[in-house]
């Protein structure tokens, strides 16, 4: 560390505002939340206009004790890196909690400020603090606060600058005669610890802490001999030594306090306590989750953030739109016209045709027989632009004739029009001469593959907007508490809900998140489930398929999501009655954020960091992989060599034949459909991109239900199959980053293979027993599918209820 450098630590509990104040000190955009987890490593960065000053955000911690990997990571950096001073982040609505980590930081040896956190949620409870004789009684500066708002947070700054300047070290806690004299003879015993850090040593070892014993150079005798000392000290003070300082720092905390922290009307219930009443109620609890989330996605897929992804598909990445919409109505009504005008129009060519009263010769088609043509009529049906059976037609040669002179409607003519991107691009490329490939290539692949997944961008903006808001007021906080009741009788933990709940915004932090889990067995089982929720990358899937298969419906992107916690919950179950996994769950224990408003501010940056997270992957990896598959889509191999070809004879023709005998079961046996399922492995938004290319998304808006009918015709023309190719994409194993991830979390090699197994595994029976036992319900049973369904659901239908059997657990 540079002499000249200044480190500030920023350390506190979970949840009491540490990552906000790292934001508002630096300028950062790290990711809060009002759960344990949402940092599990330190940050670090810039204090603003002090560019020699670094802010550390370290992972919320409630001791120094190494239970946990987030206390050990702030208690190795702290004890270790020793910063210039620590700023200690305190909830003023629960001192008592948070003041037992304090009393630990004061051992370190280094200068410590306390800054009292939403002291404007104190103020509004009516609860009265005495900051003078707290800052006394602690005998550090005390600074209040409100992280949110900005309130007072340059002041802590300035008085922890000061306090570096200054070197003062906190007033340390005193502990009763017999153990004092005890930490005394221990300190005496650590020369080769620092002076000002022997202290905090001394009562590690006091309370037996291994790591910290390792660290120290004693002899095996010495070892033996203060362990000696302690076991004597414990059976005289009646308890264990570690219980012995907890229960003598709550001693001091709760006499600390007493005169300084007055809470008003105590014995009422909050408004948050009420709402709790009926929210995580333990019958009412689930079902209104689950009635949130459908209204949630509903809005999201179906109402506000459908009719902003039409603008992008159909304006944007499509034909064009109309300002302010001035026009389209009109245009709307002689576009529909116009198209049933034609389509009548060539049902009456193709039926004269095939009877050889005309012939087509490029594309002109020349009258044969003009008496025959005009005694000839043609009964045909015309669809609207959803697809839809308008009505029954009957066209003669007069009607014809008159459908032949008409004129496409020019969308300039009703309104001020802008036209879209391909419009402009494809105008642009032919002005410069560019070659044919080349504009397929940028229209057909890469704006079609990009626009494609940017299409859906706004119903994800919606989806965030909701469950920024959900997070900010509190209530998914509330339901890792709820879901614990029914994870934990499948010995589950509630605490695994976290990274799940994390996962649904990105599987690589859900993942990480899951270093809060105490357990190896645990930690491990949920990095391999984690991705089993959906997260915003396949959010493009289920409302493609959703658009293609089931008029858009709400109900489908919510059951993926219950899809994906019903995952977690049936492979809980079964793992946890194997050896590896078996055990009982990690205890749960968390604070309840009281409910409140959440700031705009809150929710846009919630908005912007998942967003733009989205949009700039679609810039990069999207745009690359669209190439990709665009160029190896149109390249084979002919007698000449590697050339130009139809995309049936392409090399990713080839190599989808190839695989898509591994979906025929699930229902999706189409070469295109398998080469999007692996695509989909590099990122999940590549399933779209893909799919877009491949069954030509450039056109969709244009004309949405032949691409749908076309995707119909490539599952078989069935909703099941498509529903069967959400779900395997849904469950199989996510993106290279996420497994990436699973990679750093399990530490080993073996194990990630083993998750990445099971995931693609998982997927691939579930799909199939969905597919082929609805084909049985729909009257189409496959008999050679059906049975292995069968075989397959009774496995696991058996490893579900078959009785737990205690095993040694060896962590």
């Amino acid at each position: 560390m540079s002499k000249n450098k200044v480190v500030i630590a920023l350390a506190g509990n979970p949840n009491s505002g540490k990552t906000t104040l790292f934001n508002s000190l630096t300028g950062a955009n790290q990711t809060i939340g009002n759960w344990p987890g949402v940092t599990v490593e330190k940050k670090e960065g810039k204090l603003k206009k002090h560019h020699d000053v670094i802010i550390e955000d370290l992972p919320g911690i409630y001791s120094l004790s190494p239970y946990t990997l987030e206390e050990v990571v702030s208690r190795n950096y702290l004890v270790k890196e020793k910063p210039s001073a620590i700023l200690n982040i305190i909830d003023g609505t629960n001192l008592e909690r948070n003041l037992y980590l304090t009393s630990q930081l004061m051992e370190l040896g280094l200068p410590v400020v306390v800054a009292v956190n939403m002291m404007d949620l104190v103020d509004k409870q009516g609860d009265k603090i005495d900051l003078a004789s707290l800052q006394a009684q602690l005998g550090c500066p005390v600074v209040p606060i409100s992280a949110l708002k900005g309130t007072n947070v340059p002041k802590a700054m300035e008085v922890v600058l000061e306090a570096v300047k200054k070197k003062e070290l906190p007033t340390i806690h005193r502990f009763t005669d017999k153990v004092e004299n005890f930490l005394t003879s221990l300190e005496e015993q650590l020369v080769s610890i620092p002076s000002e850090q022997k202290r905090w040593y001394a009562i590690k070892l006091f309370e037996k802490d291994e790591k910290v014993l390792e660290t120290i150079d004693f002899s095996a005798e010495q070892k033996q001999e203060i362990l000696t000392e302690i076991e004597k000290l414990e059976a005289e003070l009646g308890d264990d030594s570690e219980s012995i300082i907890t229960d003598e720092r709550y001693n001091d905390i709760t006499k600390l306090l007493s005169g300084i922290y007055k809470k008003n009307n105590s014995e009422e219930k909050s408004i948050s306590d009420k709402i709790d009443t009926v929210v995580t109620n333990r019958w009412l609890g689930l079902p209104i989750f689950a009635l949130i989330m459908f209204i949630v996605y509903f809005c999201s897929i179906q109402t506000f953030g459908t009719k902003a992804t039409d603008w992008v598909n159909d304006g944007l990445f499509g034909d064009g739109w109309f300002w302010l919409g001035k026009g389209r109505a009109e245009f709307d009504e002689a576009s529909a016209n116009f198209s049933m005008d034609s389509e009548a129009k060539e049902a009456f060519e193709n039926e004269a045709i095939e009877k050889g009263l005309m012939k087509k010769e490029g594309e002109e088609v020349k009258v044969l027989d003009q008496k025959a043509l005009e005694k000839f009529t043609v009964s045909t049906e015309v669809h609207d632009e959803s697809g839809k059976v308008v009505e029954t037609r009957a066209v003669d040669f007069k009607t014809y004739e008159k459908y032949a002179a008409e004129e496409e409607p020019d969308a300039h003519d009703f309104g001020p029009y802008q036209v879209g991107l391909p419009v402009i691009l494809g105008d642009f490329l032919k002005s410069i001469h560019t070659s044919e490939w080349v504009q397929g290539l940028v229209l057909d692949g890469i704006l079609a593959g990009v626009g494609s997944v940017l299409g859906f961008l706004p119903q994800m903006l919606t989806l965030f907007f909701f469950l920024a808001f959900l997070e900010g007021c509190g209530y998914m906080a509330r339901i890792a508490f709820v879901l614990d009741r029914l994870f934990r009788r499948f010995g589950l933990s509630g605490k695994s809900f976290i990274p799940m709940l994390v996962g649904t915004g990105c599987s690589v932090p859900g993942i990480m998140a899951s270093r809060t889990i105490e357990s190896n067995r645990d930690r491990r089982m949920t990095v391999m489930t984690t991705s089993f929720m959906p997260c915003s990358a396949k959010l493009p899937v289920i409302a493609l398929i959703s658009g293609a298969f089931f008029k858009e419906s709400g109900l489908v992107a919510t059951s993926s999501y219950f899809l994906g916690i019903a995952a977690i919950v049936v492979s809980g179950i079964m793992l946890k009655k194997t050896k590896r996994f078996a055990g009982d769950p990690a205890p749960f224990v968390m604070e309840l954020p009281a409910y409140h408003w959440p700031t705009p501010s809150y929710i846009l940056h919630s908005m912007w960091e998942r967003g733009f997270s989205f949009v700039k992957k679609a810039g990069t990896i999207i745009f690359l992989a669209s190439v990709f598959i665009w160029l190896t889509s149109h390249v084979g191999y002919t007698a000449q060599g590697f050339a130009m070809v139809e995309e049936a004879d392409s090399l990713l023709a080839m190599f989808g034949n190839a695989v898509k005998f591994i979906f025929a079961p699930l229902g999706f046996g189409d070469w295109r459909a398998a080469v999007a399922t692996v695509t989909g492995l590099i990122a999940k938004e590549n399933v779209v991109s893909t799919m877009g290319v491949l069954y030509g998304a450039g056109e969709v808006s244009e004309n949405g239900w032949q691409i749908y009918q076309s995707m119909n015709a490539a599952f078989f023309g069935s909703a099941l199959a498509g529903y069967c190719f959400l779900v395997f994409n849904l469950l199989c194993a996510p993106c290279f980053a996420a497994i990436g991830a699973i990679r750093r979390e399990m530490n080993d090699v073996g194990w990630t293979w083993f998750a990445i197994a099971y995931q693609c595994g998982f997927a691939y029976v579930v799909a199939l027993m969905i597919y082929q036992f609805g084909l049985a319900i729909q009257g189409k049973m496959n008999m050679a599918g059906f049975i292995v369904a069968v075989v397959i659901a009774a496995a696991m239908l058996y490893q579900l209820f078959k009785p737990m059997k205690k095993h040694v657990v060896v962590e």
